[in-house]
């Protein structure tokens, strides 16, 4: 009995003793590592992967977004062009404009003034140069078969070897075949058309370009202020400098590009009378728009002027050919280091890199603003980015 007992009190072998169960406090539940979601990069691409059919409509609206996007940028093309020359002409025009308010005119009599000069000069090409230019061109068009045609008697081309009279005796008739073939003539019309279509569109815009351009440089002040707000405090000053600067080489850069082309229609127009050279208005224009391009525009008017000025005569072609290249000189080594002081120096690749894109992207507009938008880029590499690469170790 007293065995029976005391086995039932004793206790059991470790065992024998029954699983209990265990009992998980607060603080131990507390002390568990849970595993962290992923976030980051790696915690996006996870996600999508987990909901497949989310990231694909999100990746869809995305591109959809996008292709409306450039739809309406597409279809406002021509309002942004306006926008761009507009702004450009008024950061042109801005210098001259604090040129007289340097001398106590106020801002809005100095934008006036500048204007009027504007449309009188206007008013003196559209009256006293481009009805020459329209009639030049029209005999440029008659002159071409009557010159291809007293190629062959001209002393010069008697002059040279017999091959090649007979290579550019045959050149020549499949030229003249090209320009008198029914096709070619109503490609040309339809040409000329599309010209005519151009220029009255050309008009209309011009006049929404000179009301945004009166807007812009009343308001540019108010425009940069505006910009500066939106820098924090600490960089404003910084912002402010950067701006005065690329605003003013812009300016500076598309004065001294216009000022420059007009020398040259100038100094073409005169060389053209003095030597007897035909069509001298047309030329003149065709120059202007040529040296529009920098630094190789003066040597590729050059060239087509002289190649045009055989057909009337060698000699005056040898003329033309040393007095442009004189004046090439001239202009390289005296007139553009004065007239484009302010412009920052860029490489000549760059330069002929640039005028290609604007040219290719705006025509004669993007060839225009492509040196001022070159500079401007150049000049935030320089003060912006090149620094803080520098502080990097």
């Amino acid at each position: 009995m007293s065995d029976s007992s005391a086995s039932i009190g004793a206790p059991l072998p470790p065992a024998e003793q029954p699983m209990a169960a265990t009992l998980v406090t607060p603080d131990a539940e507390a002390s568990v590592p849970r595993a962290e979601p992923e976030t980051g990069i790696r915690g996006k691409i996870l996600a999508v992967i987990d909901r497949p059919l989310v990231g694909g409509f999100a990746a869809t609206l995305g591109v959809l977004g996008a292709l409306l996007l450039g739809a309406a940028l597409i279809s406002i093309s021509t309002i942004l062009v306006y926008i761009a020359l507009a702004l450009f002409l008024s950061l042109g025009l801005d210098p001259i404009v604090r040129l007289l308010e340097r001398h106590n005119v106020k801002r809005g009599a100095g934008i006036g003034i500048v204007f009027g000069a504007f449309a009188l000069l206007m008013a003196a090409f559209l009256i006293f140069v481009l009805p020459p230019v329209l009639a030049q061109i029209g005999q440029f068009v008659r002159a071409i078969p009557e010159g291809l045609d007293e190629i062959p008697q001209a002393d010069w081309f008697l002059a040279l070897p017999a091959d090649w009279q007979v290579g550019l005796g045959v050149a020549i008739d499949q030229l003249a075949a090209t320009l008198s073939d029914p096709a070619f003539l109503a490609a040309l019309g339809g040409g000329v058309l599309s010209v005519g279509v151009g220029i009255v569109a050309a008009i209309s815009g011009g006049f929404i370009v000179v009301a945004l351009t009166l807007y812009f440089l009343a308001s540019l002040s108010a425009m940069k202020n505006a910009l500066y707000s939106l820098a924090p405090a600490r960089s404003r000053p910084k912002l402010s400098d950067m701006t005065e600067r690329i605003t003013g080489s812009v300016g500076s850069a598309l004065i001294g590009s216009v000022t420059l082309s007009s020398l040259n229609a100038i100094v073409v127009f005169v060389l053209h009378i003095v030597i007897g050279l035909p069509f001298p208005a047309l030329m003149a224009v065709v120059a202007f728009v040529i040296t529009l391009i920098p630094l190789f525009g003066s040597v590729i008017f050059w060239i087509l002027a002289s190649v045009i000025a055989l057909f009337s005569s060698p000699q005056q072609a040898l003329i033309f050919f040393i007095a442009y290249l004189v004046y090439i000189q001239i202009e390289s080594y005296v007139v553009s280091p004065r007239v484009m002081n302010r412009a920052i120096s860029i490489p000549a690749a760059l330069v002929l890199i640039a005028a290609m894109v604007g040219g290719t992207l705006m025509g004669v507009l993007g060839v225009l603003v492509a040196l001022p938008v070159t500079a401007s880029i150049l000049l935030i590499i320089r003060e912006v980015v090149v620094p803080k690469q520098d502080l990097k170790t």
